[in-house]
C-alpha cells in the first residue's frame, strides 16, 4: 500500500502519493515529513508553465530578498530514476539535485523536491523532442568513448596529425551509432505520450531526476502556485508556506 502525504499550503491543499518503486526516495521523504523538517518552509522557487520548488530548510523565516535554493539535510539520496515507467507527467513528484557537471551519478537533494507543471505538446512536437533526445544520447555516448581515448587523441594532436584524428573521430562515431541502436534509442512509450498530450509534463526531464511520487489530490493548488508573481530568483513575491503530515 503506497504512502500518501499531505502538502498543506497557504493557497491550498496538495496530497501526494510517494512510489514503493524508489524506496530510499520514499522512505527519505517519510522520515523527514516525521520529523517536521518541512513544517515553515517555502516553496522558493516557482517557474510559470515549468515546476514548484521547495524543502530548502533555509527558507523557514527567510527575508524578502535572500537568494534560496543551496540547503539541505547535509546529504544525498542515490539516485533512483525508474524510467520510462516513472516520468515527469503534470503532478509527477520529483527529487531536485546539483547538475551533472558536479554531480555525474545524478544523486538527489536530501530534502529538496519539486513538482512537474510543463506544457500540454502535440504528436509532432514530441517527435520533435524524440529527435532532440536521440541526437543528446548520441552526443553523450561520443563524448564517453571519447574521454576513453583522451590519451590517444592527445598524442594525434601533438604530432599534428590530422588523418589519424578523422580516422579516429569516424571510428568513434561508428561505435556511438551502435551503441545507440544497441540501446533502442529514445522512444516515447504510449503512456508518456497520452500524458503529455494530454494533461501535459516536462519531458526534457525524463530520465534525468528522480520521480518519486504524484499529486493524487490538489493539483488545481499546484496551478495555482505555478501562476504566481515571482522575484529575484523566481522566488513568489508573496510567501508560500507548507506544513506536511503523513495520511
Amino acid at each position: 500500500m503506497s504512502t500518501t502525504v499531505l502538502i498543506k499550503t497557504t493557497l491550498g491543499d496538495i496530497k501526494v502519493k510517494l512510489y514503493d518503486e524508489t524506496p530510499q526516495h520514499r522512505d527519505n521523504f517519510i522520515k523527514l515529513v516525521k520529523e517536521g523538517y518541512y513544517n515553515g518552509t517555502l516553496f522558493h522557487r516557482v517557474i510559470k508553465d515549468f515546476m514548484i520548488q521547495g524543502g530548502d530548510p533555509d527558507s523557514k523565516g527567510a527575508p524578502a530578498g535572500k537568494s534560496l535554493g543551496t540547503g539541505g539535510p547535509g546529504y544525498t539520496v542515490p539516485a533512483e530514476i525508474v524510467y520510462p515507467q516513472l516520468f515527469h507527467k503534470r503532478g509527477a513528484l520529483a527529487a531536485a539535485r546539483q547538475g551533472d557537471e558536479v554531480n555525474p551519478q545524478r544523486n538527489s537533494s536530501g530534502s529538496q523536491f519539486y513538482i512537474a507543471w510543463g506544457d500540454v505538446y502535440t504528436g509532432g512536437k514530441l517527435g520533435q523532442m524524440e529527435k532532440q533526445m536521440n541526437m543528446m544520447m548520441e552526443q553523450e555516448i561520443f563524448n564517453s568513448l571519447a574521454a576513453e581515448r583522451k590519451a590517444q587523441i592527445m598524442d594525434l594532436r601533438r604530432n599534428r596529425d590530422q588523418a589519424g584524428l578523422m580516422e579516429l573521430q569516424n571510428e568513434l562515431i561508428a561505435l556511438t551509432k551502435e551503441e545507440a541502436k544497441r540501446r533502442g534509442g529514445f522512444k516515447f512509450t504510449p503512456e508518456q505520450k497520452e500524458a503529455y498530450s494530454t494533461t501535459g509534463g516536462t519531458p526534457h526531464l525524463d530520465n534525468q531526476y528522480t520521480v518519486f511520487g504524484e499529486v493524487i489530490e490538489g493539483l488545481e493548488i499546484v496551478g495555482k502556485i505555478q501562476e504566481c508573481a515571482t522575484a529575484h530568483g523566481d522566488r513568489p513575491k508573496e510567501d508560500i508556506s507548507m506544513t506536511m503530515e503523513l495520511l
